[in-house]
């Protein structure tokens, strides 16, 4: 095996930012106020993407920032590029994500410190673009999501730059992104930030009859999408095939996705590297916890099936996040909480962190900061105190145990 393969995560926000590395992701990606593909998440203001620079590169990660928009002339003059991609440099931002070659070039240009990688929205499938990119000075390639295993493979032995392979998250159902149902339905640009999923709308289907339209999906609504993209039987796969960044998709996914999802890549990737035997199923289990819709491999293994796609499913996995650790008083047992979903005295919680096990907790009391006892924390981030006579750390994540 090559150099120890990064771990990517995503970063809505300086928070998200400082989860994921907590949790175990080499590298984090996030958008600034400009060139970034996700108009409606927190996008990092220039005083943001300092401060996460700094506490990434002080727990040894780096940091890239998207400038992957579909670029307009007024997104040039909302912001003057070159300036900003020297403000990017002077803060020691490792690289960028660009879609656009005249924002590759510039950057190339004027901001040598600065790695340029290519999106995945520039659909690379091939070594020829691949080291056609690497002629220019790109440092990395971001595969299209179509690529298979096999593909990959032929890929990484005749690519001059390290490739980059997504391995979790939401998958488009136009290629490598390039979706405009979005722009027709509701005049939102997909490839500006603004995709409103139209794909995972509920439809009704009709086959035409002689004299009418015949409706075919009776019992269930129907839609497009596919599933959501989970590799974990493949990491070892791709780890052996010689790609350099494992990139997990949802810059708009919550701190506890975040959390979880970097932590089970991260242990198993671990586990990978010293030679440990692998419980897929564990890792399975523990991402599911997360999960929002049902997953898949994706194209990575090959033969896409209807087995791939969501269309009538009805299947929606939960996810039982109930809490988050503030900080912990270890003389006197008490965990501090900030509450951010429903439970109550008798639960059976499941705390879990970068440094902590799965632990199974019962609620046997809890208290309000005014220290009156309560049965119930219905309230969103209401701080609360419970007994707790294992160690946990600000960080830490709360959720309730199933079965």
């Amino acid at each position: 095996m090559k150099n120890k393969i990064e771990l990517l995560a995503p970063a809505g926000s300086l928070e998200k930012l400082k989860i994921a590395v907590m949790y175990g992701a080499d590298a984090v990606y996030i958008g600034g106020k400009f060139y970034s593909l996700r108009a409606r998440a927190n996008n990092f203001s220039l005083d943001d993407i300092k401060e996460g620079v700094d506490f990434a590169h002080k727990n040894q990660s780096k940091v890239y920032v998207t400038m992957n928009v579909a670029a307009r002339d007024e997104d040039f003059s909302e912001y003057e590029l070159t300036e900003y991609l020297k403000y990017l440099e002077s803060v020691d931002v490792d690289g960028i994500i660009v879609s656009s070659m005249y924002i590759a070039s510039v950057a190339l240009s004027i901001a040598p410190k600065l790695e340029v990688h290519m999106s995945t929205q520039a659909s690379i499938t091939n070594s020829e673009a691949v080291n056609y990119l690497a002629s220019l000075g790109i440092k990395r390639v971001v595969l299209a999501r179509e690529v298979d295993l096999e593909q990959i493979r032929l890929l990484t032995k005749k690519s001059k730059v390290g490739l980059e392979v997504f391995i979790h998250g939401g998958m488009c159902s136009s290629f490598s992104g390039r979706c405009m149902l979005s722009n027709y339905y509701v005049n939102r640009d997909a490839n500006r930030g603004g995709c409103a999923h139209s794909c995972r709308w509920n439809y009704n289907l009709y086959k035409k009859s002689l004299f009418k339209y015949k409706k075919v999906n009776k019992d269930n609504y129907f839609n497009i999408a596919s599933k959501d993209l989970c590799a974990i039987t493949l990491i070892k796969d791709l780890i052996e095939a010689g790609v350099e960044s494992l990139k997990i998709e949802g810059r708009m996914k919550s701190e506890y996705y975040i959390a979880t999802v970097v932590r089970c890549y991260r242990n198993l990737i671990d586990a990978i590297y010293n030679g440990e035997d692998i419980d897929y199923n564990y890792y399975l289990e523990e991402i599911k916890k997360a999960e929002n819709r049902e997953t898949s491999t994706g194209f990575l293994a090959g033969g896409i099936t209807v087995n791939e796609q969501l269309y009538d499913s009805n299947d929606h996995p939960t996810k039982e996040f109930v809490g988050y650790v503030l900080d912990y008083e270890e003389d006197k047992h008490l965990a501090i909480i900030e509450q951010r979903n429903h439970f109550k005295v008798g639960d059976t919680l499941e705390f879990f962190g970068p440094n902590l096990k799965n632990t199974s907790y019962k609620v046997e009391k809890m208290m309000l900061e005014d220290g009156s006892m309560v049965d119930v924390a219905p309230h969103p981030k209401q701080t609360i105190y419970l007994d707790v006579n294992f160690r946990v750390a600000r960080g830490d994540m709360i959720r309730k145990k199933q079965g």
